[in-house]
């Protein structure tokens, strides 16, 4: 619960503190997966929703025309995967994470001077505390799997980074893409492989105000 309060303080610090800030709600759909661990992964299908606030890091000569940003972003993510290892025997294997996440992202839009265009690119760390745990696999699959999964202990602590590209729909909405991809183990006793997650999504920003 503390490294939860932190995440939301961070956020808050960095967009409170701006002079000149946009904020708005976000959400996405997603494909997960947690790489180099459970054979026959599938993946798992799931959705975001959060929070953002938007800082101009240069001048607006006229009216919404700075084109370089500070997006700093929180989230609740449903992540992790489904597997089907011998499913016919075990069924299907479900291994459900939920994550409070936050990214920082710089957010550039191209552009030619003062003429911002509605094409943008954004990057940044992304770090994620696990808050909720559903794993539902057959005890004999564990017998059998363990020994390839090493699977027993949980990261709740993660981070990463996140990249996507993004197009300016109307003065208050905007559509993306992005893919996250850990750098964290989510299984430590696993020294096989580094088993971090990674999703892709679509999704949209909604501005909430527009104060400028």
């Amino acid at each position: 619960m503390k490294k939860i309060n932190t995440f939301i303080a961070i956020f808050l610090l960095i967009s409170l503190n701006a002079q000149d800030f946009k904020y708005g709600v976000t959400g996405n759909f997603h494909k997960g997966s947690i790489v180099g661990v459970h054979d026959v992964s599938k993946g798992k299908f799931g959705g975001s929703i959060g929070v953002f606030g938007q800082i101009p890091l240069v001048e607006n000569d006229i009216f919404d025309s700075a084109w370089l940003y500070l997006m700093p972003q929180i989230e609740y993510s449903m992540q992790g995967e489904n597997a089907d290892a011998d499913a016919a025997r075990y069924d299907v294997q479900k291994f459900h994470y939920d994550y409070i996440a936050m990214q920082v992202y710089l957010k550039y839009f191209l552009h030619k001077g003062n003429m911002k265009r509605d094409i943008f690119l954004f990057a940044g760390p992304r770090i994620e505390y696990m808050v909720r745990e559903d794993r539902k696999v057959d005890p004999a699959y564990d017998l059998v799997y363990y020994k390839y999964n090493l699977d027993d202990e949980v990261n709740k602590f993660g981070y990463g980074v996140s990249v996507g590209a993004g197009l300016k729909v109307s003065p208050k909405m905007e559509a993306f893409i992005r893919f996250d991809r850990g750098f964290s183990k989510v299984y430590p006793n696993n020294n096989i492989n580094n088993t971090y997650n990674r999703l892709l999504a679509v999704g949209i920003n909604y501005y909430l105000n527009d104060n400028w």
